[in-house]
């Protein structure tokens, strides 16, 4: 019987070796940040605020915050109650600033001492940060309800009603 138990228990790493491994969640997308500009003007006719996560490439947090972040944004898009844009930390990619000023998405990160992936902050039509960033996913079974409720304490700051 041991031998049985041993034969099994020797088989279990070379089956776990086989296995795929775990993919992340499907590959969520948010609309890069590409004017920051033009987007606060956005946001102060419609007193809206703005949500950016800041990522990076092969952050596998990142992606998990996309998976709750993405889903969000398709149904504000609907709603229109808050602009979701992301900055990749790692990307010379162009970006024009809140000042209107052409720099790149590392550049405005650094600016705005975003340095840890994944974050979430959320920003008035004047560019300044409204409320407590969220840092990591903190406890991933809650992240979303800490989104909301920086959104909702974000929709105040702006004066909008629901």
């Amino acid at each position: 019987m041991v031998r049985k138990v041993a034969a099994i228990l020797a088989c279990v790493p070379m089956a776990l070796s086989a296995a795929p491994p775990m993919q992340p969640k499907a590959m969520e997308t948010l609309p890069q940040a590409t004017n920051l500009a033009r987007d606060a003007a956005t946001m102060r006719e419609k007193r809206m605020p703005m949500l950016v996560l800041y990522s990076q490439h092969g952050c596998h947090f990142c992606a998990t915050a996309r998976s709750y972040l993405a889903p969000m944004a398709a149904a504000e898009i609907r709603g229109r109650h808050v602009l979701f844009r992301q900055i990749d930390i790692d990307s010379d990619a162009g970006l024009v600033d809140f000042s209107g000023t052409q720099s790149s998405h590392r550049a405005v990160a650094k600016a705005q001492k975003a340095s840890f992936t994944p974050t979430v902050r959320l920003f008035d039509a004047d560019g300044r940060a409204i409320g407590e960033d969220i840092v990591g996913l903190r406890l991933e079974d809650f992240y979303g309800l800490y989104v909301d409720n920086a959104i909702a304490q974000a929709r105040r700051h702006m004066g909008a009603s629901d």
